[in-house]
C-alpha cells in the first residue's frame, strides 16, 4: 500500500476489506452505506459522492461508515500559494469534506429515531475530533458510542488495484453511535 497516499489527499477511496465488513454486517445488519462509490457500496442502499451522503437523511437506517480519511480543505482565496494547490494543479473552489465532516454527520444522525452509525476510523484517539464527537465522559461512561479498538492492523482495498494493499500505518477503531432510543 502506498502510505504517501493514504495521509494525502490524492486518494481518498480506500475500500473496506470484504471479510470485515461481512463479520460487522452478521452483528448490525446495515441498510446504508453513505459514503461510498458505485463499485466499493457495501449495503444495497448507499449514496455516492455525486448525491453526497452527508446531507441526506440516515434517520431509521443502521448505517456503515468508512469515511475517507482526509482533512477538510477550504476553498482557496484569491492568490492562493498553497503546496498541495500546487501539488493537485488546481485550485479548490468548492470546499472539500473531510473525516471530521462524518464523524460530525454520524454522531448528529445518530441521535434521530431508530438510527444506529458505525464507523471504521483510524484510532486517533488524540485528536480534538475524536474528544469532541466520539468520547465524551459523563457520570463515568462515554455517552456519545461505543468503541471497538481492532486487533492488528487492515488491509484495506486499493482503488486502482481493486486488491487488499500492504496493512495500514495505522490502528483502526469501529465506533458505534446509538441515540438513546437505540439500543
Amino acid at each position: 500500500m502506498n502510505t504517501e497516499l493514504m495521509f494525502s489527499s490524492k486518494e481518498i477511496q480506500w475500500g473496506t476489506p470484504s471479510e470485515l465488513f461481512d463479520e460487522w454486517n452478521k452483528e448490525f445488519n446495515f441498510t446504508l452505506d453513505p459514503c461510498s462509490q458505485i463499485d466499493t457500496a457495501k449495503c444495497t442502499k448507499f449514496y455516492t459522492p455525486k448525491e453526497n451522503g452527508l446531507i441526506q437523511n440516515w434517520q431509521g437506517e443502521v448505517v456503515f461508515v468508512n469515511p475517507p480519511y482526509n482533512k477538510p480543505e477550504e476553498i482557496c482565496k484569491k492568490n492562493c500559494k498553497k503546496k498541495t494547490c500546487e501539488n493537485r494543479g488546481y485550485h479548490i473552489t468548492k470546499r472539500i469534506p473531510g473525516q471530521v465532516d462524518w464523524i460530525k454527520k454520524a454522531s448528529d444522525e445518530s441521535k434521530k429515531t431508530n438510527t444506529t452509525v458505525v464507523m471504521l476510523l483510524p484510532a486517533r484517539t488524540d485528536t480534538i475530533m475524536f474528544h469532541k464527537y466520539i468520547y465524551k465522559i459523563e457520570n463515568d461512561i462515554n455517552v456519545l458510542s461505543e468503541i471497538r479498538f481492532l486487533k492488528g492492523r487492515i488491509k484495506f482495498i486499493d482503488p486502482k488495484t481493486k486488491l487488499p494493499g500492504d496493512a495500514a500505518p495505522f490502528p483502526s477503531m469501529l465506533v458505534i453511535f446509538r441515540g438513546k432510543n437505540n439500543y
